[in-house]
């Protein structure tokens, strides 16, 4: 597999992650029986998306990145490594647990009870809120290392 598509599969993970917690939040702010068997299921795809976008990501970190940390420290936006690709190797180890932990959270009486959608909803949105935050350190990243090669 070349570099592009390893990128490019590291982020469709991601993102599907990302949609799929948005998509537990949702329906379990409307938790009926009929939905909790669909939203364990979904809770399910998050973590494993997230752990193949993860498992996906330490490929392409060690096999690949030292060349674009060289583009990007040498550039203008030396920050996108030293502050967002630092920030973006201990979010992600928060957002690999609490995506871990989303499948397990879904496990209460959804559709009866109240602190169990609550435990859910804020493990989901946590979920989805660092996933949109990674996916833009991503994008700021992959900046860095455009704004280094066209100065060259």
């Amino acid at each position: 597999m070349n570099h592009p598509l390893i990128l490019m599969a590291h982020v469709l993970f991601g993102v599907l992650c990302l949609v799929g917690s948005l998509w537990v939040f949702v329906d379990t702010l409307n938790a009926r029986a009929g939905t909790v068997a669909r939203i364990r299921a979904v809770s399910v795809s998050v973590a494993m998306a997230m752990w193949i976008a993860y498992l996906i990501a330490g490929y392409w970190y060690i096999d690949f990145y030292a060349a674009d940390k060289a583009l990007i420290l040498k550039g203008p936006w030396p920050w996108a490594h030293d502050f967002v690709m630092e920030a973006k190797e201990h979010l992600v180890i928060m957002l690999l647990l609490l995506a871990t932990y989303l499948p397990i959270a879904t496990q209460g009486r959804l559709a009866s009870s109240r602190s169990a959608r609550s435990l859910v909803l804020w493990t989901s949105g946590l979920v989805f809120g660092l996933a949109l935050t990674a996916d833009s350190f991503g994008a700021l990243i992959g900046m860095g290392v455009k704004v280094a090669l066209a100065v060259k």
